[in-house]
């Protein structure tokens, strides 16, 4: 995901400059994330498409007000969430499920190698884990993780207490910890006996 101060740097040049490149990379990082984010609503690609494009269109068309936006990256979720409510209430369908339960699918995880070696069994260890989790928990798992999104955004855009928010984030992070039980000598000793 890109980082926080990439985001407020391509803010500035789209709201101050107009410029194309920045809206472009900005609309490249996101898209993906909200894409996933409108179809858990609508159940429909097409129109989960068309959603996610409308949202960086009107963030373009008011461009010039995006200065007085203090996290980007919580209006562009909000702005798809509100959006994808207003498509449901438009075509009378019926969000059938709690924001909370929308289904998840993961992405790929950034591990950082230098902190944590990884190997690709460990990383399908950690997939299946997740996917485990029960809906609200791996939602709000992904939205941390892979959206990097903090506690208190997270509990703001799926309208839920903090304390919600870090209780579910302690209960994937312990049924995780249980599934992978890593152990950091026996990775250490395996990877330096293939050395010899």
């Amino acid at each position: 995901m890109i980082a926080p101060a990439r985001i407020q740097f391509l803010k500035e040049r789209i709201a101050r400059y107009d410029d194309q490149t920045a809206y472009r990379e900005l609309y490249v990082a996101f898209y993906p994330s909200l894409f996933q984010f409108a179809n858990g609503f609508i159940k429909s690609r097409q129109s989960a498409e068309e959603i996610v494009s409308d949202v960086f269109i009107t963030i373009w068309e008011k461009r010039n007000r995006l200065e007085h936006v203090s996290n980007l990256k919580l209006y562009l979720f909000t702005s798809t969430r509100n959006a994808s409510l207003n498509y449901l209430d438009r075509n009378n369908k019926v969000l059938t499920t709690d924001l909370s339960e929308l289904p998840v699918e993961m992405g790929s995880l950034n591990y950082d190698p230098e902190k944590m070696m990884i190997t690709a069994e460990m990383k399908r260890m950690i997939h299946d884990a997740v996917q485990k989790l029960p809906s609200r928990c791996k939602l709000i798992f992904k939205l941390v993780k892979e959206d990097e999104l903090k506690y208190r955004e997270v509990a703001e855009l799926l309208k839920l207490s903090v304390k919600t928010v870090e209780a579910q984030m302690t209960i994937a992070l312990k049924r995780i910890g249980e599934v992978v039980r890593f152990d950091i000598n026996k990775t250490v000793s395996a990877s330096g006996s293939s050395k010899k």
